[in-house]
């Protein structure tokens, strides 16, 4: 696991895709939107417009974590639960820990690249 900065990346580095926050250790799943371990906390997480709750501030975001959605339609059916990924965040906010927060293109913020992953 690699809690915080990765070194030789400043903020705001552009990637073409999520293959490439993989390749370079930026966010460790080619799909799911947390990555981390209950008890030690997340490493990271991806705004990619997913769910519509979400919000991005810049400072400060809502994430709505994941889980609860119909596999079919894609819609959310039924509460997040605070396991597994979710309680990685958890564990990070009750012990201070950095995550690092990747927006995507396809969040549609004003804080949110035009294309690509920051």
């Amino acid at each position: 696991m690699s809690i915080g900065e990765i070194a030789d990346f400043q903020i705001g580095t552009q990637f073409a895709d999520r293959r490439e926050l993989y390749d370079f250790g930026i966010h460790r799943a080619l799909q799911a939107d947390i990555v981390g371990q209950e008890a030690v906390g997340a490493e990271s997480i991806v705004l990619s417009g997913g769910y519509v709750d979400d919000a991005d501030y810049g400072s400060s975001i809502i994430y709505t974590g994941g889980g609860g959605r119909d596999p079919n339609s894609g819609r959310q059916i039924a509460d997040q639960e605070f396991t597994r990924k979710n309680k990685s965040l958890v564990t990070s906010c009750l012990q201070g820990l950095p995550v690092r927060v990747i927006r995507g293109s396809g969040h549609k913020s004003e804080h949110s690249p035009a294309a690509g992953y920051r």
